[in-house]
């Protein structure tokens, strides 16, 4: 019996935030470490922020995203990291995956499908890869291959997905199995949207089901920027059955989730599947063979059960008053707001509002801690004095009264 414990993580970060996001980062690192962890898979872009937007294009970002990446090397003595970052290559900008085994880069994936709908813009900053074969690209004087890579780290297979190429019609997983791939990594910046949740869990489960792999979903966290808000999901599946799932729209920085899979049982359920056919060949340019030695661990058949309000018959309310607290907060502490104002006439609407203003601070507290709490918001002197929840909402929120 081949166990291994993974780690999903969701990241609060924010565009060209570079101390903030590698101290969100690091912190990540060092939780599921301690939680024994030896792979770990970051979300999508979590280096430089998803929403960088044009700024993208900035070879200073390129550059000190690189520079970010140096950074946290260190930080993968004896565990493996999955971490994203845009990288440039062959006059192009790609939407990629790094993979860090033990300090060392081993490569580089990026993304096959970009996300172009609603309220995505990627095709408009990066290029799909659509190439079979492998390139190199030179960092720091070192060569990496670049492409549609399969990892093979102390004889357990790695593949990625990321984000938009798991709802693709052709998406790299069929590939990936006929590879003899053990696990799929999904760093995703998937946005919040009323029951997509389920959607995600049903692909996620089908996924390591049909494809015979264990499959490890993480996800960005809160009010990135603008407006668009990440629920922070994270999932963890192997052999079609749910080993971990994550709370979502967390008040934390960091929500670390972790599970103990079993190779050797995902490697007999896939041979038994009558649908599996292995590609023999035209794997080897892909394949990059690293050593790595998996701690030995016992199994642990806990399942984490998902919070209460998951199973809520009006689970649609709490997405969307949650949702919407977290977005606020994180938007008054990322814009340095000094609080809300709201013109209150006492109809739905902002009557609506002005209590989603009195939920931030309730779920927030609740979460965080009264202390935490505030610090989060320390560009807020008023804040200092208030020490219960009311009196937050009450320096807060400012009403102005408008009759209809």
């Amino acid at each position: 019996m081949q166990l291994i414990q993974v780690a999903a993580v969701a990241l609060n970060q924010t565009p060209l935030d570079w101390t903030g996001n590698l101290k969100q980062i690091q912190s990540a690192i060092s939780t599921a470490r301690a939680d024994g962890a030896s792979l770990i898979c970051l979300p999508e872009l979590c280096i430089t922020g998803y929403g960088c937007e044009d700024a993208f294009f900035s070879p200073d970002v390129q550059r000190r995203a690189l520079h970010a990446l140096q950074k946290i090397l260190p930080l993968t003595e004896g565990i493996i990291v999955s971490v994203g970052l845009p990288l440039f290559h062959g006059g192009a900008l790609y939407n990629c995956a790094c993979l860090i085994a033990d300090q060392r880069i081993l490569g580089f994936v990026a993304k096959n499908h970009l996300a172009g709908d609603g309220i995505h813009y990627e095709p408009r900053w990066f290029k799909a890869w659509n190439s079979p074969h492998v390139s190199q690209v030179e960092i720091e004087g070192q060569s990496y291959p670049l492409g549609n890579l399969i990892f093979e780290c102390g004889g357990i297979r790695i593949g990625f997905e990321i984000c938009e190429d798991a709802w693709a019609a052709r998406r790299p997983g069929r590939d990936l199995s006929q590879a003899a791939v053990d696990l799929i990594l999904n760093p995703s910046a998937s946005h919040f949207a009323f029951g997509k949740q389920e959607i995600r869990r049903r692909l996620v489960l089908e996924s390591s089901r049909a494809y015979g792999v264990s499959y490890l979903y993480s996800n960005l966290l809160g009010n990135e920027a603008g407006r668009v808000i990440y629920d922070g999901a994270t999932l963890i599946t192997g052999n079609g059955a749910l080993l971990a799932e994550g709370p979502r729209l967390s008040f934390q920085d960091v929500v670390v989730t972790s599970a103990v899979i079993d190779i050797d049982l995902t490697r007999m359920n896939r041979a038994r599947l009558v649908s599996f056919q292995p590609d023999q060949q035209g794997q080897s340019e892909r394949r990059v063979v690293a050593s790595f030695r998996f701690p030995q661990i016992a199994p642990d058949p806990a399942i984490p059960a998902a919070a209460t309000w998951e199973t809520s018959q009006a689970v649609k309310a709490e997405e969307f008053s949650r949702a919407v607290a977290l977005g606020l907060f994180d938007y008054l502490r990322k814009s340095r707001s000094h609080g809300f104002v709201i013109s209150l006439s006492g109809g739905a609407d902002s009557s609506a509002v002005a209590a989603l203003v009195w939920l931030l601070v309730k779920l927030g507290i609740a979460e965080l801690g009264l202390q935490t709490f505030r610090s989060k918001l320390s560009h807020i002197p008023e804040l200092t004095q208030a020490t219960a929840s009311d009196d937050l909402v009450f320096r807060l929120l400012t009403c102005v009264y408008q009759s209809t």
